[in-house]
């Protein structure tokens, strides 16, 4: 069954932002956002070479596509190294579905542009007068989808990984059978019981 974790109740989580080229502003305002359960690193962070003093979970949502081979294996031998918990959610998939669902997302921009804030002028002008806005969505969401790795590319990535006393789990998890998968892969130390019971429980 795919590693979904059962929620805990108070069981404090604190989330840390990070990218190799930080957007300071935007991680402040996810900050207030959340009234400030939501952290950020402000320094360029390498994802195939954390700092050592980001210890915890790593997580990465519908970027794991943007890695090239070598560096995506690179991303996972660090946190093998490290051995710290990685979590990897991809949405993109190279499927026909996907492809044309991709066509829908400058429709879905055209409505909830508006109540994007902060408010900027030209954010509408460049999604209603002049369209680059839905046509760069468009553009990038059929490349992702055509590099997206698949359960068993995902799974080439990991092999000799494991050396350490590291888990893996992958595959792709359906809501309904009318719903787009996500593919996941999940590595943790196998001697880490907190995240293996979890994975216990499903």
């Amino acid at each position: 069954m795919p590693p979904v974790f059962e929620k805990q109740e108070n069981f404090p989580i604190s989330v840390c932002l990070t990218d190799k080229y930080p957007n300071v502003e935007a991680f402040g305002h996810a900050g207030n956002a959340s009234q400030s359960k939501i952290g950020f690193h402000s320094d360029p962070v390498d994802a195939t070479h954390i700092p050592a003093e980001l210890k915890g979970f790593r997580t990465l949502f519908t970027s794991f596509h943007h890695f090239q081979p070598s560096e995506a294996r690179a991303l996972l031998q660090d946190a093998v190294d490290n051995q710290q918990g990685v979590g990897i959610f991809e949405l993109p998939r190279r499927s026909l579905l996907t492809v044309l669902l991709v066509f829908l997302v400058p429709i879905v921009a055209l409505t909830v542009v508006l109540f994007i804030r902060p408010f900027r002028l030209s954010r509408l002008i460049w999604t209603y007068l002049i369209p680059v806005n839905p046509v760069v969505l468009v553009f990038d969401g059929i490349v992702s989808c055509l590099r997206a790795y698949s359960v068993d590319e995902l799974s080439d990535l990991t092999r000799g990984l494991s050396a350490s006393g590291y888990t893996w789990e992958i595959g792709e998890e359906r809501r309904c059978l009318t719903s787009v998968p996500v593919t996941y892969l999940i590595g943790y130390p196998t001697d880490c019981p907190n995240v293996a019971s979890g994975l216990d429980r499903l």
